[in-house]
């Protein structure tokens, strides 16, 4: 018998050790919400009207919209760099970027090609008048042939914005 309460008893300060052992901890769970990206073209890359000559050569529009006519082409009209909008969170940086050149079909015949360039590679949204958001434009120098064949060129290209 004594053998069985001293048996007991080592069985009960095993388990009263191992409970003075154990210890307890609290963990926190988080989400942050950000709010869907918008992107919005509000206006396109527009190259002008375009004389094509005997060699080829270029136009580039600036991310600011400025145009530099090649030589042997004459440029007349409105150049204009394209415009895209972005609306999300507030402070939130998005990375933006997209297609790196444009194939443009002419209605009569004929392609042409342009390297595009972005004015940033991340928009960091502030608020703005009864928005957040953010803007970045895309230029591109545009590849002119000799003897270019006359029509109405087009081309898309896709642009992306994406939280960081």
């Amino acid at each position: 018998m004594k053998r069985a309460l001293l048996g007991a008893a080592i069985a009960a300060l095993a388990m009263n050790a191992s409970a003075a052992q154990a210890a307890t901890a609290t963990g926190t769970a988080k989400a942050k919400i950000l709010r869907q990206i918008t992107l919005t073209n509000t206006s396109d890359l527009q190259f002008a009207t375009i004389i094509s000559g005997a060699t080829a050569s270029t136009v580039a529009v600036s991310t600011a919209g400025a145009a530099t006519c090649g030589a042997g082409l004459t440029c007349t009209g409105t150049t204009t760099a394209a415009n895209f909008n972005i609306q999300g969170t507030n402070n939130a940086v998005v990375l933006v970027g997209g297609d790196t050149s444009v194939t443009l079909n002419g209605s009569l015949g004929g392609s042409m090609t342009a390297a595009l360039s972005y004015s940033a590679t991340s928009v960091t949204l502030t608020n703005g008048p009864g928005t957040v958001g953010g803007s970045f434009q895309v230029g591109g120098t545009l590849s002119v042939g000799a003897n270019q064949a006359s029509g109405d060129y087009s081309g898309t290209f896709d642009v992306t914005a994406n939280y960081q």
